[in-house]
């Protein structure tokens, strides 16, 4: 009876230990926006978009892209150790690049910091919150003794760049953005985006699979398109890979490091069961309005622009929240849940009016968050908000 009890204890222990409590992890200079550096919940550590900026918010390297990805990475790895975690329990890195001539003198710093088994990693080209910056960085980490297991498929050769094609955690994978090659020689892949596309997702298949899942494990996908017009060919390939129960998706227009490549798309998968919410709008071929999976929910990239709210970013901002407020509430959470989140906008000079709105939704418990400037593929929108929460 006595081991029984000490049993039951310890499972309960384990399982408050689980309990996906989020937690804000402050470290380094206050930030300058509704946002905290980092986020720790459900097992995982979310940190902020991070630019090369000194304890006192200048940006330091200025010009210089091995300096600036040296300083990220270094303010990074500071945050991770106030969470407990630490580089090498990094499972997933997004690179935004001012400019794609800066990728591989940025890649020769990256990888001194990941010798071996480095995270997976999405790199795209976009506009930057500082004028001067050339590259900002997220990243999603692991607690320090958390599980962290490379994934690569048989018959693949390594990646050409140092990321690694998936890194499973529990039960989610996580996965680095997928271009049109092949990955049993690295060959480029050419064709239109319907071809590419079909490329990406069968390549992500095999990732999959050697991860034991399949597509309808797939909760979260981020789509980068150079050519906006392009998005209605990529959603007639991308569906039929999808046929039910989509993920939740959000597609923006970025450049991407090769112009031999027309699409990108970077995902995340979970063996846990999967439920779809609705946000009570019609139901969209294409994308979930947010999955549920993992103590996860998984919510779409949301846009509010309608007739009456044309060139206001402040409106906008405020008719996407609200639009997310009601997917969360079917969720069954709260703003207060939300431990992630991507804004994008259209033109950098509408931050602040962004932030004003932004900082009144999640009035003091901030999540973690990178802005970074793109083009959206609805012509009157102009911003673009896509979070992760965590269940209560």
């Amino acid at each position: 009876m006595i081991r029984v009890a000490a049993v039951t204890l310890l499972s309960c222990a384990l399982i408050a230990m689980q309990k996906p409590t989020k937690q804000i992890v402050n470290a380094g200079p206050p930030p300058v926006g509704p946002y905290s550096p980092a986020i720790t919940a459900g097992g995982l550590v979310y940190i902020s978009g991070t630019l090369a900026q000194d304890a006192s918010g200048a940006l330091v390297g200025k010009g210089d892209i091995a300096a600036q990805t040296r300083r990220v990475i270094e303010r990074m790895r500071e945050v991770l150790v106030s969470a407990g975690s630490s580089l090498e329990q990094v499972v997933s890195v997004t690179v935004y690049l001012k400019s794609a001539a800066d990728f591989q003198a940025m890649n020769d710093t990256y990888r001194t910091f990941w010798p071996s088994a480095p995270p997976t990693r999405t790199t795209v080209i976009t506009d930057l919150v500082l004028p001067d910056a050339l590259i900002e960085m997220s990243m999603i980490a692991v607690p320090n003794g958390a599980g962290r297991m490379v994934i690569h498929p048989d018959g693949w050769q390594k990646a050409p760049n140092p990321y690694s094609y998936g890194i499973k955690t529990g039960e989610t994978l996580f996965m680095s953005g997928l271009i049109s090659r092949n990955g049993r020689d690295n060959t480029v892949v050419p064709g239109d985006v319907t071809a590419q596309t079909r490329v990406v997702l069968d390549n992500a298949a095999d990732i999959l699979k050697a991860a034991g899942m399949t597509h309808a494990n797939v909760v979260s996908a981020r789509v980068f398109l150079p050519d906006a017009t392009a998005f209605q060919q990529m959603n007639d390939t991308y569906r039929t890979y999808f046929p039910s129960e989509p993920p939740a998706r959000a597609t923006v227009k970025a450049g991407l490091t090769s112009d031999q490549y027309v699409v990108e798309i970077t995902m995340i998968a979970s063996s846990s069961a999967r439920r779809p919410v609705s946000d009570g709008s019609s139901p969209n071929p294409n994308l979930s309005a947010a999955i549920i999976a993992g103590g996860r929910v998984y919510l779409s990239g949301v846009l509010g622009n309608t007739a009456d709210n044309r060139g206001d970013t402040a409106a906008q901002t405020r008719e996407t929240l609200s639009r997310i407020r009601r997917t969360l509430q079917a969720a069954g959470c709260t703003p207060a849940d939300v431990v992630d989140g991507i804004v994008y906008l259209t033109d950098l000079k509408n931050y602040p009016a962004m932030n004003d709105a932004y900082r009144a939704f999640f009035e003091r418990s901030f999540p973690a968050r990178a802005t970074v400037g793109v083009g959206l593929v609805a012509p009157e929108g102009l911003v673009e908000i896509m979070l992760t929460a965590v269940k209560p």
